[in-house]
């Protein structure tokens, strides 16, 4: 090259495609989204139908109680299982298999040789497959989304999961009071949904055939000094987000809000109750406030203009005051607008932390991590639900609403205190 030459100057490389015009994502989308859907719809059929065959509740939340105890033992297997093997292999196997264990269930209802004990197998078997789906899905989106693009479509995930939880109990009850096939039609509609998370997941490519996004990544997360380097123990993601300030504690204010908030349906059902409200209008009141969840999604981009750690404090302080106005008598629009209010949130925050555990571990930890979150956020499911009704047990529901105002206060204030919440930035794409 002449010594007067300069070199050409280097173009940047093009943007990537829109995620609606990615077919990879678009396909593990609408997959997660029907199995999900399948999920939510089986979480009603199934109590129902042993509400029927046993005339027992307690039997009936046996069932749910089994299928927690087989996502928890779980939990930590299928993290370590997504992080050693190909994520989408994973998913295809515990699809099937949960497929077939629900045409199992739908054969013996037709049948006519329906049993309790095998619907409990039934239960712990969907308990483990939800668990073993939950890390290696995360794993699959981060690799068939661009790094620039993982908020959008963690926010795109919301819709999936909030929508699911807001369709699946009505088109659950919807579909077992139709007669046919001896009430079999809800059951048949989740395996079906699994069967199309299964031929959606084997569209798309292994873990193995994009190996230059593999070298990026690991590129994103080579030098990274970490407690648990060389780790390879299940209780890597456990002990990785111990170690890491950050992850350790937005997941303690993630923990104490969720074990707080889950006994909040319970206690506004008991005031609502009390206040003269029916119970149709109570289910509606709870279903225009959960329509936040969904509202909130659109402007989680604008609310991740905050720093991570000051929209996740922020949005847990606001739950304190609502907390304390549920208590007063606003009848069920009053109590459905504040709980619409603070759900818009809260789409910004569960993006928050699932973008933070992705972009903090490495990415041969990754799956363990999703496992570590979701052991450390549904341990506190029971607690919440169990001192709810302790609660309502010896305390008027006003007094038992103020309580869990009161907890969360302390939790937020303790957390506040913490440096690395405060200090908290982005990772960068």
């Amino acid at each position: 090259m002449h010594p007067t030459q300069t070199a050409p100057p280097i173009s940047p490389p093009p943007p990537p495609p829109p995620l609606w015009r990615n077919l990879r994502f678009q396909a593990l989308w609408i997959g997660m989204t029907t199995s999900t859907l399948g999920v939510s719809v089986a979480d009603i059929a199934y109590p129902l139908l042993i509400l029927v065959m046993t005339n027992s509740p307690a039997r009936a939340g046996l069932f749910a109680a089994v299928q927690a105890v087989g996502m928890l033992a779980a939990s930590l297997p299928a993290g370590s299982l997504a992080d050693r093997y190909d994520p989408r292999r994973i998913i295809l196997i515990t699809e099937t298999c949960r497929a077939l264990v629900t045409t199992l269930v739908v054969m013996a209802l037709i049948g006519g040789w329906l049993s309790l004990p095998l619907l409990l197998v039934a239960g712990a078997l969907l308990g483990v497959g939800q668990a073993t789906c939950t890390p290696a899905r995360l794993l699959l989106l981060n690799t068939v989304v661009p790094g620039e693009q993982l908020t959008t479509a963690l926010a795109q995930d919301q819709v999936r999961t909030n929508g699911a939880s807001m369709a699946g109990p009505a088109l659950g009850g919807a579909l077992y009071s139709i007669r046919a096939l001896s009430h079999a039609v809800p059951f048949v509609f989740t395996a079906v949904s699994f069967f199309v998370a299964l031929m959606t997941t084997a569209l798309l490519p292994g873990r193995a055939a994009d190996p230059q996004k593999r070298e990026q990544q690991g590129d994103h997360t080579a030098g990274k000094e970490t407690a648990t380097a060389g780790d390879d123990s299940m209780l890597a993601g456990l002990r990785f987000v111990w170690a890491n300030p950050l992850l350790r504690a937005a997941m303690i204010l993630i923990a104490i809000f969720n074990t707080v908030g889950v006994g909040l349906d319970l206690i506004l059902i008991v005031l609502l109750r009390h206040q003269g409200v029916s119970s149709s209008k109570i289910g509606l009141a709870l279903g225009v406030a959960y329509a936040g969840s969904i509202i909130g999604i659109p402007i989680i981009k604008l609310l991740h203009r905050l720093p991570p750690g000051v929209l996740m404090l922020s949005t847990t302080a606001l739950m304190i005051p609502i907390f304390a106005l549920l208590s007063l008598p606003l009848g069920p629009w009053g109590a459905a607008g504040l709980l619409f209010v603070a759900l818009l949130c809260l789409p910004a925050v569960q993006v928050a932390v699932e973008v933070l555990g992705i972009k903090q571990t490495p990415e041969d930890q990754r799956g363990r991590v999703a496992a570590a979150f979701m052991i450390l956020i549904a341990l506190g499911v029971p607690v919440g639900l169990a001192g709810s009704g302790l609660l309502l047990q010896y305390l008027p529901a006003q007094a038992a609403m103020l309580t869990l105002a009161a907890v969360l206060s302390v939790g937020v204030g303790y957390c506040s205190t913490n440096r690395e919440l405060w200090r908290a930035r982005w990772p960068e794409s």
